[in-house]
Protein backbone atom coordinates (compact mmCIF):
# COMPACT_ATOMS: atom_id res chain seq x y z
CA UNK A 1 0.00 0.00 0.00
CA UNK A 2 1.55 3.11 -0.88
CA UNK A 3 0.54 7.28 -1.27
CA UNK A 4 0.39 6.57 -5.06
CA UNK A 5 -1.89 4.03 -5.38
CA UNK A 6 -4.35 6.01 -3.33
CA UNK A 7 -7.41 6.33 -5.53
CA UNK A 8 -11.18 8.30 -4.30
CA UNK A 9 -12.34 6.96 -1.52
CA UNK A 10 -15.69 5.41 -1.23
CA UNK A 11 -17.52 6.18 2.16
CA UNK A 12 -20.56 3.83 2.90
CA UNK A 13 -23.46 5.37 2.87
CA UNK A 14 -24.54 4.88 6.93
CA UNK A 15 -21.41 5.65 7.96
CA UNK A 16 -20.81 9.39 9.53
CA UNK A 17 -17.83 11.18 9.76
CA UNK A 18 -15.61 10.58 12.19
CA UNK A 19 -15.23 14.25 13.20
CA UNK A 20 -13.72 15.31 16.60
CA UNK A 21 -11.65 12.17 16.44
CA UNK A 22 -7.86 11.81 16.95
CA UNK A 23 -5.78 9.06 15.61
CA UNK A 24 -2.21 8.57 15.82
CA UNK A 25 -0.65 6.40 13.12
CA UNK A 26 2.79 4.75 14.37
CA UNK A 27 4.99 3.26 11.37
CA UNK A 28 8.18 3.58 10.42
CA UNK A 29 7.71 3.42 6.36
CA UNK A 30 7.07 7.05 5.85
CA UNK A 31 4.76 6.16 2.32
CA UNK A 32 3.01 4.06 5.00
CA UNK A 33 2.10 6.35 7.52
CA UNK A 34 1.08 9.08 4.53
CA UNK A 35 -0.58 6.88 3.04
CA UNK A 36 -3.00 5.66 6.44
CA UNK A 37 -2.94 9.60 7.29
CA UNK A 38 -4.89 10.27 3.68
CA UNK A 39 -7.59 7.56 4.37
CA UNK A 40 -8.02 8.64 7.95
CA UNK A 41 -8.81 12.36 6.98
CA UNK A 42 -10.42 11.05 4.37
CA UNK A 43 -13.09 9.62 6.88
CA UNK A 44 -13.10 12.80 9.26
CA UNK A 45 -10.51 11.73 11.41
CA UNK A 46 -7.81 14.40 12.72
CA UNK A 47 -4.61 11.90 11.98
CA UNK A 48 -0.80 12.32 13.51
CA UNK A 49 2.10 10.30 12.68
CA UNK A 50 4.84 9.12 14.63
CA UNK A 51 8.42 7.14 13.30
CA UNK A 52 8.90 5.55 16.11
CA UNK A 53 7.51 3.97 19.19
CA UNK A 54 9.37 6.63 21.55
CA UNK A 55 8.18 9.65 19.43
CA UNK A 56 4.75 7.70 19.83
CA UNK A 57 5.00 7.69 23.83
CA UNK A 58 6.00 11.79 24.19
CA UNK A 59 3.14 12.31 22.03
CA UNK A 60 0.35 9.95 24.10
CA UNK A 61 1.83 12.11 27.42
CA UNK A 62 1.56 15.54 25.84
CA UNK A 63 -2.04 15.14 23.99
CA UNK A 64 -5.75 13.32 23.81
CA UNK A 65 -6.26 10.27 21.17
CA UNK A 66 -9.12 8.19 20.57
CA UNK A 67 -7.30 5.62 18.31
CA UNK A 68 -4.03 4.70 17.12
CA UNK A 69 -2.75 2.75 14.40
CA UNK A 70 -0.08 0.62 15.64
CA UNK A 71 3.00 -0.90 13.58
CA UNK A 72 4.07 -4.48 15.66
CA UNK A 73 7.64 -4.27 13.90
CA UNK A 74 8.95 -0.68 15.06
CA UNK A 75 12.69 -0.96 14.55
CA UNK A 76 14.27 -1.22 18.30
CA UNK A 77 11.03 -1.46 20.45
CA UNK A 78 8.80 -4.95 20.95
CA UNK A 79 5.36 -5.01 19.80
CA UNK A 80 3.27 -6.51 22.37
CA UNK A 81 5.62 -4.29 24.47
CA UNK A 82 4.84 -0.83 22.67
CA UNK A 83 1.05 -2.16 22.88
CA UNK A 84 1.45 -2.30 26.69
CA UNK A 85 2.85 1.11 27.25
CA UNK A 86 0.60 2.44 24.98
CA UNK A 87 -2.44 1.16 26.85
CA UNK A 88 -0.90 2.46 30.28
CA UNK A 89 -0.90 5.93 28.84
CA UNK A 90 -4.22 6.13 27.24
CA UNK A 91 -6.31 3.07 28.57
CA UNK A 92 -9.77 4.47 26.56
CA UNK A 93 -7.77 4.47 23.32
CA UNK A 94 -8.85 1.90 20.58
CA UNK A 95 -5.56 0.43 19.49
CA UNK A 96 -5.44 -1.23 16.18
CA UNK A 97 -2.41 -3.37 15.38
CA UNK A 98 -0.32 -3.66 11.82
CA UNK A 99 1.36 -6.63 11.41
CA UNK A 100 3.81 -8.79 8.68
CA UNK A 101 1.75 -11.43 6.50
CA UNK A 102 2.42 -14.73 8.45
CA UNK A 103 2.13 -13.19 11.42
CA UNK A 104 -1.18 -13.47 12.72
CA UNK A 105 -0.36 -15.25 16.14
CA UNK A 106 1.37 -12.21 17.25
CA UNK A 107 -2.06 -10.23 16.19
CA UNK A 108 -3.58 -12.85 18.93
CA UNK A 109 -1.43 -11.88 21.44
CA UNK A 110 -2.29 -8.24 20.70
CA UNK A 111 -6.06 -8.48 21.31
CA UNK A 112 -5.45 -10.30 24.44
CA UNK A 113 -3.42 -7.30 25.78
CA UNK A 114 -6.07 -5.05 24.47
CA UNK A 115 -5.88 -4.59 21.47
CA UNK A 116 -9.29 -3.55 19.30
CA UNK A 117 -8.53 -5.57 15.82
CA UNK A 118 -5.68 -5.85 13.27
CA UNK A 119 -4.79 -5.87 10.06
CA UNK A 120 -2.01 -7.79 8.35
CA UNK A 121 0.80 -6.20 5.66
CA UNK A 122 0.20 -5.25 2.30
CA UNK A 123 -3.21 -4.44 3.03
CA UNK A 124 -5.50 -2.59 0.68
CA UNK A 125 -7.06 1.10 0.98
CA UNK A 126 -10.49 -0.62 1.32
CA UNK A 127 -9.59 -2.78 3.72
CA UNK A 128 -8.03 0.30 5.99
CA UNK A 129 -10.91 2.40 5.24
CA UNK A 130 -13.76 -0.41 6.16
CA UNK A 131 -11.58 -0.69 9.76
CA UNK A 132 -11.41 3.03 10.15
CA UNK A 133 -15.29 2.79 10.14
CA UNK A 134 -16.01 0.51 12.65
CA UNK A 135 -13.52 2.30 15.02
CA UNK A 136 -15.00 5.21 14.32
CA UNK A 137 -18.93 3.91 15.07
CA UNK A 138 -17.52 2.08 17.86
CA UNK A 139 -16.14 5.53 19.16
CA UNK A 140 -19.21 7.17 18.90
CA UNK A 141 -21.16 4.13 20.37
CA UNK A 142 -19.32 4.17 23.66
CA UNK A 143 -19.17 8.21 23.54
CA UNK A 144 -23.56 8.19 23.32
CA UNK A 145 -23.85 5.84 25.76
CA UNK A 146 -21.59 7.69 28.09
CA UNK A 147 -23.25 10.82 27.51
CA UNK A 148 -26.41 9.05 28.19
CA UNK A 149 -25.69 7.49 31.71
CA UNK A 150 -24.34 11.10 32.24
CA UNK A 151 -27.25 12.67 31.71
CA UNK A 152 -29.29 10.24 33.54
CA UNK A 153 -27.48 11.09 37.08
CA UNK A 154 -27.27 14.70 36.08
CA UNK A 155 -30.54 15.03 35.18
CA UNK A 156 -32.60 12.86 37.69
CA UNK A 157 -35.68 14.52 38.45
CA UNK A 158 -37.68 14.55 41.81
CA UNK A 159 -37.10 11.53 43.70
CA UNK A 160 -35.83 9.12 41.73
CA UNK A 161 -37.91 10.09 38.75
CA UNK A 162 -36.30 10.46 35.05
CA UNK A 163 -37.03 13.51 33.24
CA UNK A 164 -36.47 17.03 32.83
CA UNK A 165 -38.79 17.57 30.06
CA UNK A 166 -40.76 20.90 30.51
CA UNK A 167 -44.05 19.27 31.87
CA UNK A 168 -41.79 17.13 34.55
CA UNK A 169 -40.58 19.93 35.98
CA UNK A 170 -43.51 21.35 36.88
CA UNK A 171 -44.96 17.98 38.28
CA UNK A 172 -41.85 18.25 40.46
CA UNK A 173 -42.35 21.35 42.19
CA UNK A 174 -46.00 20.23 42.11
CA UNK A 175 -44.90 17.18 44.55
CA UNK A 176 -42.31 19.39 46.04
CA UNK A 177 -45.59 21.35 47.53
CA UNK A 178 -47.67 18.48 48.27
CA UNK A 179 -44.58 16.96 49.68
CA UNK A 180 -44.87 19.60 52.89
CA UNK A 181 -48.74 18.97 52.95
CA UNK A 182 -51.13 16.43 55.03
CA UNK A 183 -53.95 17.31 53.11
CA UNK A 184 -55.33 13.98 50.89
CA UNK A 185 -53.90 14.11 47.04
CA UNK A 186 -55.03 12.72 44.16
CA UNK A 187 -52.87 11.72 41.12
CA UNK A 188 -54.07 11.52 37.75
CA UNK A 189 -52.36 9.72 34.57
CA UNK A 190 -52.57 7.11 32.14
CA UNK A 191 -51.57 2.97 33.14
CA UNK A 192 -47.76 3.09 33.27
CA UNK A 193 -46.82 6.59 33.93
CA UNK A 194 -45.81 6.04 37.44
CA UNK A 195 -48.10 7.23 39.33
CA UNK A 196 -46.91 4.30 42.71
CA UNK A 197 -43.53 6.29 42.18
CA UNK A 198 -44.96 9.87 42.13
CA UNK A 199 -46.70 8.76 45.21
CA UNK A 200 -43.74 7.77 46.91
CA UNK A 201 -41.70 10.77 46.20
CA UNK A 202 -44.47 12.57 47.81
CA UNK A 203 -44.32 10.09 51.24
CA UNK A 204 -40.47 9.79 51.24
CA UNK A 205 -39.46 13.52 50.71
CA UNK A 206 -42.11 14.92 53.76
CA UNK A 207 -42.66 14.86 57.09
CA UNK A 208 -43.59 11.35 57.26
CA UNK A 209 -40.65 10.09 55.43
CA UNK A 210 -39.66 7.11 58.41
CA UNK A 211 -43.18 6.19 58.55
CA UNK A 212 -44.60 3.36 56.70
CA UNK A 213 -45.91 3.98 53.06
CA UNK A 214 -48.82 0.95 52.20
CA UNK A 215 -50.10 0.74 48.58
CA UNK A 216 -53.23 -0.53 47.96
CA UNK A 217 -54.19 -1.71 44.21
CA UNK A 218 -58.49 -0.80 44.67
CA UNK A 219 -58.66 -3.10 41.42
CA UNK A 220 -57.06 -6.11 42.29
CA UNK A 221 -58.67 -6.95 45.50
CA UNK A 222 -61.28 -9.59 45.81
CA UNK A 223 -64.52 -7.51 46.04
CA UNK A 224 -65.53 -9.65 48.87
CA UNK A 225 -62.51 -8.90 51.50
CA UNK A 226 -61.59 -5.30 50.26
CA UNK A 227 -63.48 -4.27 53.35
CA UNK A 228 -61.55 -6.88 55.54
CA UNK A 229 -58.17 -5.84 53.99
CA UNK A 230 -58.90 -1.84 54.25
CA UNK A 231 -60.57 -1.80 57.76
CA UNK A 232 -59.16 -5.32 59.26
CA UNK A 233 -61.79 -7.71 60.99
CA UNK A 234 -62.31 -8.95 64.76
CA UNK A 235 -62.14 -12.90 65.33
CA UNK A 236 -65.25 -14.57 64.14
CA UNK A 237 -66.76 -12.02 61.97
CA UNK A 238 -67.24 -14.56 58.83
CA UNK A 239 -66.46 -17.72 57.96
CA UNK A 240 -62.63 -18.11 57.80
CA UNK A 241 -62.27 -15.22 60.41
CA UNK A 242 -59.95 -17.30 62.73
CA UNK A 243 -58.18 -14.48 64.42
CA UNK A 244 -58.37 -10.87 64.44
CA UNK A 245 -56.47 -8.95 61.65
CA UNK A 246 -55.36 -5.03 61.72
CA UNK A 247 -56.19 -3.54 57.99
CA UNK A 248 -53.65 -1.34 56.02
CA UNK A 249 -55.16 1.79 57.22
CA UNK A 250 -54.66 0.67 60.98
CA UNK A 251 -51.30 -0.66 59.67
CA UNK A 252 -49.59 2.81 58.17
CA UNK A 253 -50.41 4.57 61.59
CA UNK A 254 -48.34 8.38 61.38
CA UNK A 255 -47.65 7.37 57.39
CA UNK A 256 -49.03 7.01 53.72
CA UNK A 257 -52.12 4.77 52.52
CA UNK A 258 -51.74 4.93 48.34
CA UNK A 259 -54.81 3.84 46.95
CA UNK A 260 -54.01 3.05 43.14
CA UNK A 261 -56.68 2.88 41.24
CA UNK A 262 -59.13 4.13 43.61
CA UNK A 263 -61.53 4.51 40.82
CA UNK A 264 -62.19 0.87 41.06
CA UNK A 265 -63.20 1.15 44.65
CA UNK A 266 -66.91 -0.32 45.16
CA UNK A 267 -69.68 2.49 45.53
CA UNK A 268 -70.46 1.26 48.90
CA UNK A 269 -66.68 0.92 50.07
CA UNK A 270 -66.09 4.50 48.74
CA UNK A 271 -69.15 5.56 51.81
CA UNK A 272 -66.98 4.22 54.62
CA UNK A 273 -63.86 5.18 53.20
CA UNK A 274 -64.99 8.83 52.97
CA UNK A 275 -65.86 8.26 56.59
CA UNK A 276 -62.55 7.16 57.77
CA UNK A 277 -61.14 10.36 55.79
CA UNK A 278 -63.40 12.52 57.06
CA UNK A 279 -63.60 11.18 61.26
CA UNK A 280 -60.04 9.96 61.13
CA UNK A 281 -61.43 6.39 62.42
CA UNK A 282 -62.08 3.22 60.77
CA UNK A 283 -64.55 -0.03 62.21
CA UNK A 284 -63.14 -3.11 61.53
CA UNK A 285 -65.58 -6.12 60.31
CA UNK A 286 -67.68 -7.42 62.63
CA UNK A 287 -66.46 -4.73 65.48
CA UNK A 288 -68.84 -1.91 66.93
CA UNK A 289 -65.74 -0.20 68.09
CA UNK A 290 -64.05 2.40 66.29
CA UNK A 291 -60.71 2.44 65.93
CA UNK A 292 -58.71 5.66 65.53
CA UNK A 293 -56.23 6.33 63.02
CA UNK A 294 -53.73 8.83 61.88
CA UNK A 295 -52.57 8.20 58.33
CA UNK A 296 -52.35 10.57 55.00
CA UNK A 297 -54.30 9.32 51.82
CA UNK A 298 -53.03 9.70 48.31
CA UNK A 299 -55.01 8.31 45.52
CA UNK A 300 -54.67 7.71 41.65
CA UNK A 301 -57.05 6.73 38.76
CA UNK A 302 -56.10 6.39 35.43
CA UNK A 303 -60.11 6.54 35.02
CA UNK A 304 -61.82 10.31 34.80
CA UNK A 305 -63.47 10.71 38.44
CA UNK A 306 -66.09 13.42 37.26
CA UNK A 307 -67.55 11.78 34.30
CA UNK A 308 -67.59 9.19 37.07
CA UNK A 309 -69.00 10.99 39.21
CA UNK A 310 -71.78 12.23 36.67
CA UNK A 311 -72.87 8.27 35.41
CA UNK A 312 -72.82 7.24 39.62
CA UNK A 313 -70.54 5.11 39.97
CA UNK A 314 -68.51 7.69 42.13
CA UNK A 315 -69.32 9.40 45.11
CA UNK A 316 -68.90 13.03 44.53
CA UNK A 317 -68.13 13.92 48.25
CA UNK A 318 -65.52 11.28 48.24
CA UNK A 319 -64.33 13.13 44.68
CA UNK A 320 -63.61 16.28 46.63
CA UNK A 321 -62.42 15.22 49.74
CA UNK A 322 -59.46 12.70 47.79
CA UNK A 323 -59.27 16.20 45.11
CA UNK A 324 -57.50 18.69 47.83
CA UNK A 325 -54.65 18.53 45.90
CA UNK A 326 -54.45 17.37 42.44
CA UNK A 327 -51.26 16.49 39.86
CA UNK A 328 -51.46 15.05 36.61
CA UNK A 329 -48.01 12.79 35.30
CA UNK A 330 -47.85 13.60 31.74
CA UNK A 331 -48.23 10.85 29.16
CA UNK A 332 -44.74 9.87 27.67
CA UNK A 333 -45.70 10.85 24.35
CA UNK A 334 -46.02 14.34 25.92
CA UNK A 335 -42.57 14.10 26.64
CA UNK A 336 -40.71 12.13 23.74
CA UNK A 337 -37.58 13.78 24.59
CA UNK A 338 -37.42 12.50 27.82
CA UNK A 339 -37.14 9.19 26.13
CA UNK A 340 -32.96 8.92 25.45
CA UNK A 341 -32.52 9.52 29.82
CA UNK A 342 -35.30 6.60 30.45
CA UNK A 343 -33.59 4.68 27.96
CA UNK A 344 -30.06 5.03 29.59
CA UNK A 345 -31.86 5.14 33.16
CA UNK A 346 -33.27 1.64 32.00
CA UNK A 347 -30.10 0.58 30.20
CA UNK A 348 -27.58 0.90 33.28
CA UNK A 349 -29.67 -0.42 35.63
CA UNK A 350 -29.93 -3.98 33.75
CA UNK A 351 -26.02 -3.67 32.84
CA UNK A 352 -25.33 -3.93 36.26
CA UNK A 353 -27.90 -6.13 37.80
CA UNK A 354 -26.43 -8.09 34.07
CA UNK A 355 -22.75 -7.60 34.26
CA UNK A 356 -22.78 -7.17 30.51
CA UNK A 357 -22.84 -3.63 29.22
CA UNK A 358 -25.24 -2.66 25.82
CA UNK A 359 -26.54 -0.11 24.07
CA UNK A 360 -28.96 0.79 21.32
CA UNK A 361 -28.41 1.62 17.31
CA UNK A 362 -29.09 4.48 16.08
CA UNK A 363 -32.10 3.50 14.45
CA UNK A 364 -33.57 1.59 17.32
CA UNK A 365 -33.31 4.86 19.52
CA UNK A 366 -35.51 6.74 16.64
CA UNK A 367 -38.07 3.83 15.82
CA UNK A 368 -38.16 4.46 19.64
CA UNK A 369 -38.63 8.03 19.70
CA UNK A 370 -40.99 7.83 17.05
CA UNK A 371 -43.24 5.48 18.56
CA UNK A 372 -46.46 6.59 20.64
CA UNK A 373 -45.90 4.29 23.82
CA UNK A 374 -49.58 3.89 24.89
CA UNK A 375 -48.03 1.91 28.13
CA UNK A 376 -45.91 5.00 28.94
CA UNK A 377 -42.69 3.94 31.04
CA UNK A 378 -44.03 0.89 32.18
CA UNK A 379 -44.15 -0.18 28.34
CA UNK A 380 -40.80 1.18 27.27
CA UNK A 381 -39.06 -0.59 30.12
CA UNK A 382 -40.69 -4.02 29.23
CA UNK A 383 -39.82 -3.68 26.14
CA UNK A 384 -35.87 -2.76 26.67
CA UNK A 385 -36.01 -5.66 28.86
CA UNK A 386 -36.79 -8.11 26.51
CA UNK A 387 -34.73 -6.62 23.86
CA UNK A 388 -31.87 -6.55 26.25
CA UNK A 389 -32.60 -10.52 27.55
CA UNK A 390 -33.05 -11.76 23.27
CA UNK A 391 -29.90 -9.54 22.15
CA UNK A 392 -26.73 -11.69 22.00
CA UNK A 393 -24.60 -8.89 20.90
CA UNK A 394 -23.65 -5.36 22.40
CA UNK A 395 -25.77 -3.83 20.39
CA UNK A 396 -29.67 -3.64 20.30
CA UNK A 397 -30.67 -3.35 16.80
CA UNK A 398 -33.88 -1.91 16.07
CA UNK A 399 -34.88 -5.60 14.62
CA UNK A 400 -34.59 -6.68 18.10
CA UNK A 401 -37.26 -4.08 19.13
CA UNK A 402 -41.04 -5.81 19.25
CA UNK A 403 -42.64 -5.34 16.03
CA UNK A 404 -44.73 -2.81 16.11
CA UNK A 405 -41.73 -0.62 17.08
CA UNK A 406 -39.21 -1.82 14.92
CA UNK A 407 -41.62 -1.88 11.72
CA UNK A 408 -42.75 1.65 12.25
CA UNK A 409 -42.08 4.13 9.70
CA UNK A 410 -39.44 6.89 11.15
CA UNK A 411 -40.94 10.70 9.94
CA UNK A 412 -38.16 12.12 8.09
CA UNK A 413 -36.75 15.59 9.51
CA UNK A 414 -36.74 19.00 7.12
CA UNK A 415 -33.37 18.49 6.90
CA UNK A 416 -33.24 15.05 5.66
CA UNK A 417 -36.14 15.42 3.17
CA UNK A 418 -35.49 18.52 1.99
CA UNK A 419 -39.63 19.97 2.06
CA UNK A 420 -39.85 19.89 5.49
CA UNK A 421 -43.53 18.51 5.23
CA UNK A 422 -43.50 16.03 7.59
CA UNK A 423 -43.73 13.00 5.30
CA UNK A 424 -42.47 9.43 6.46
CA UNK A 425 -39.83 7.41 5.42
CA UNK A 426 -40.12 4.46 4.65
CA UNK A 427 -36.99 1.88 4.97
CA UNK A 428 -37.88 -0.75 2.24
CA UNK A 429 -36.60 -4.29 3.70
CA UNK A 430 -33.68 -4.71 1.15
CA UNK A 431 -32.51 -1.70 3.43
CA UNK A 432 -33.20 -3.01 6.64
CA UNK A 433 -31.39 -6.46 5.20
CA UNK A 434 -28.72 -4.70 4.60
CA UNK A 435 -28.07 -2.18 7.69
CA UNK A 436 -28.67 -5.94 9.85
CA UNK A 437 -25.80 -7.36 7.84
CA UNK A 438 -23.52 -4.54 8.09
CA UNK A 439 -24.05 -3.62 11.84
CA UNK A 440 -23.56 -7.27 12.92
CA UNK A 441 -20.76 -7.30 10.73
CA UNK A 442 -19.47 -4.31 13.00
CA UNK A 443 -20.35 -5.74 16.20
CA UNK A 444 -18.09 -9.03 15.48
CA UNK A 445 -15.35 -7.07 13.92
CA UNK A 446 -15.83 -8.33 10.27
CA UNK A 447 -15.80 -11.93 11.36
CA UNK A 448 -18.00 -13.19 8.39
CA UNK A 449 -18.20 -16.28 9.28
CA UNK A 450 -19.63 -15.73 13.10
CA UNK A 451 -21.90 -13.26 11.13
CA UNK A 452 -23.28 -15.38 9.16
CA UNK A 453 -23.87 -18.03 12.17
CA UNK A 454 -25.99 -15.43 14.04
CA UNK A 455 -27.73 -14.34 10.98
CA UNK A 456 -28.92 -17.72 10.10
CA UNK A 457 -28.03 -17.52 6.46
CA UNK A 458 -25.20 -19.09 4.14
CA UNK A 459 -21.47 -18.03 4.42
CA UNK A 460 -22.17 -17.72 0.42
CA UNK A 461 -25.13 -16.30 0.62
CA UNK A 462 -23.13 -13.69 2.49
CA UNK A 463 -19.80 -13.36 0.50
CA UNK A 464 -22.75 -12.15 -2.22
CA UNK A 465 -24.43 -9.91 -0.39
CA UNK A 466 -21.28 -8.23 0.32
CA UNK A 467 -20.18 -8.11 -2.61
CA UNK A 468 -23.90 -6.61 -4.20
CA UNK A 469 -22.92 -4.02 -1.64
CA UNK A 470 -20.03 -3.27 -2.60
CA UNK A 471 -21.23 -2.79 -6.14
CA UNK A 472 -23.36 -0.23 -4.15
CA UNK A 473 -20.90 1.83 -2.99
CA UNK A 474 -21.40 0.62 -0.04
Amino acid sequence: MTSAALRPIAVSPQFEPANFLNLLIVDDERSIREACREVAQSLGFTAQIADSAEQAYRMLDQQSFDSVLLDLRLPGAGGIDALRRIKERRPEAVVIVVTGYGTVQSAVQAMKNGAYDYVTKPFSVDELKLLLERVASHLKLKSENRLLREKVKSKQGFGGIVGRAPEMEKLYRIIAKAANSIHPVLILGESGTGKEMVARSIHYSGPFRDKPFIPVDCGSLVPTLIESELFGHVKGAFTGASQSKDGLLAMAEGGTVFLDEVGELPVDLQAKMLRAIQEKEIRPVGSTRPIPINVRILAATNRDLEQAVMQGTFRRDLYFRLNVLSLRIPALRERRQDIPLLIGHFLERMARASGQEKMLSDDAIKAMLAYDWPGNVRELENCLERSYAFTTGPLIHRTDLPREIANLPIPESSSSNGNGNGHLKIIPMAELEKQTILRTLTELNGDKLQAARLLGIGKTTLYRKLKDYAAQGA
